[in-house]
């Protein structure tokens, strides 16, 4: 017969303890959190009671870690929207709180110049020589930038303009993309 070891839950004073030290870490959304402390509470009105409290002090705030998550993307990584809100709902946040934050932080953001950075940054910097020569490097970075969150319009109006033949993006078709999974299974 295996071992199977019991996780000692945590009181409502261990599970602030936990909860400020986990927010001390890294930010997180709420869900997030409430996810984390619902595994370790000792009883389920704990999580409640100590998210409210998390809130009252100003130390979980839904928006400005949206805010916060998305101006760091823009700023540090300089991906495009779609990826920023994707990122979020991962995180858990609601999707109006995410779509506001990213709107704020993407105000007055010239994607067509943000994807030509990304290329600087991302693409160019593994390569040498001509840019975009054959249909399968045009395609890899294509993909690469519809990851990153930008446009298709965008990416091929960026990509016409870098290659060195701009012929091969008139006759580029797009891959196709892929079905997003059935969230109801």
């Amino acid at each position: 017969m295996a071992y199977v070891s019991k996780k000692a839950r945590l009181s409502a004073d261990a599970l602030w303890d936990y909860a400020v030290k986990t927010l001390a870490g890294r930010s997180q959304s709420s869900s997030e959190l409430r996810r984390k402390l619902a595994a370790k509470a000792e009883r389920a009105e704990d999580v409640d009671a100590v998210l409210a409290r998390l809130k009252e002090y100003g130390y979980l705030n839904d928006r400005q870690f949206a805010e916060s998550y998305a101006g760091a993307r823009l700023e540090n990584r300089g991906l495009g929207k779609s990826r920023v809100l994707r990122d979020l709902r991962a995180r858990r946040v609601a999707p109006a709180v995410a779509e506001r934050a990213v709107a704020k932080a993407y105000s007055g953001v010239d994607e067509n110049s943000l994807i030509e950075q990304f290329v600087d940054r991302k693409i160019l910097r593994l390569r040498s020589g001509a840019l975009f020569q054959d249909p399968k490097e045009l395609a890899s970075a294509y993909r690469k930038l519809i990851r990153a969150g930008f446009t298709s319009g965008n990416v091929l109006r960026v990509l016409k303009r870098l290659a060195k033949d701009p012929e091969i993006v008139d006759g580029f078709q797009p891959p196709a993309e892929e079905a997003e999974p059935d969230s109801d299974r």
